[in-house]
């Protein structure tokens, strides 16, 4: 393998993690970032819609937890709002009502989450 190739295999979880996608730098647009690797462009990245990575942040969380985000209980629910908080999963539009449903809970249940967060 190359050392390009073990530059891309090596973002690659990272892009992932984010919810984007790899492609050749030659169809790069104005929007993708173009990672070089020794001066030489190896691979462009195309970052997600804020809405599409916040469904992409609840379905990784599912995974790490092994089961629908419904299913935790209280307490692991206010933690998952207080990560998708700092990850700035609230700044989306529609965010609080994506949460809310991921969580099997009211939109003001995740306000009463974040209020309380910011009371302690």
């Amino acid at each position: 393998m190359s050392g390009e190739e073990r530059f891309i295999a090596a973002v690659k979880p990272l892009v992932d993690a984010m919810g984007g996608a790899m492609l050749p730098p030659d169809e790069a647009g104005p929007e993708d970032i173009v990672l070089a690797w020794e001066g030489v462009a190896a691979v462009a990245v195309r970052l997600p819609q804020l809405a599409d990575s916040l469904d992409h942040i609840l379905a990784a969380m599912e995974r790490r937890e092994g089961r629908p985000l419904s299913e935790l209980d209280r307490r692991a629910k206010q933690e998952v709002v207080r990560i998708l908080e700092a990850r700035g999963a609230f700044a989306v539009r529609h965010g609080v009502e994506t949460v809310a449903s991921a969580l099997g809970v009211s939109r003001f249940t995740v306000y009463n989450y974040l209020n309380r967060e910011k009371g302690a």
